[in-house]
């Protein structure tokens, strides 16, 4: 993962920063998979263009933005998993951060001005199933498997995002 650290900073006091990038932004009419976009406008209510069927689990301020590891896809792949960015209805497909220390509250600046707030973990439910072998979509349950799961995130400044911007873990 892409770090940067302060000239001349000593590490106990000074922690590196995480810089990473997103790979792909996903949107769909409500259904599964969400399907890859080259940019997005972001607000506090999510990505414009962007819906969930179910809305007492997905969407909603709390939950606007669905987020997701690409070094996590990856790994799931080489178990054999049939899954792919989007498939689990992730927005923000993203690489180069430490996805285990990423936590409630965390948050993150993406692009020039957007500002996101981790507000949960998002809970794997049935219709992901068929993305992962033997139907066995709990593997991603951020109880059984800590550091793996989707987040959910809060907008706190909105703006345009683009498939390739830079993004920082900030806390």
């Amino acid at each position: 993962m892409p770090q940067v650290k302060a000239a001349g900073s000593d590490d106990s006091l000074h922690p590196a920063i995480q810089v990473g990038r997103i790979v792909q932004i996903n949107l769909s009419d409500g259904g599964l998979p969400k399907l890859p976009v080259e940019q997005a406008e972001v607000t506090a209510n999510g990505l414009v263009g962007d819906r969930q069927k179910n809305l007492k689990y997905h969407g909603g301020p709390d939950r606007a933005v669905c987020l997701w590891s690409a070094e996590i896809i990856a790994q799931l792949q080489r178990e054999g998993h049939p899954i792919a960015p989007g498939s689990s209805g992730e927005n923000l497909t993203i690489e180069g951060l430490d996805w285990a220390a990423i936590s409630i509250g965390s948050q993150l600046r993406m692009g020039d001005s957007i500002l996101i707030e981790i507000t949960d973990y998002a809970q794997p439910c049935r219709t992901i199933a068929k993305y992962f072998m033997g139907r066995k979509y709990g593997r991603i349950s951020q109880k059984r498997n800590p550091g793996q799961s989707r987040l959910y995130a809060r907008v706190l400044q909105p703006g345009k995002l683009r498939r390739g911007d830079h993004l920082q873990l900030l806390r």
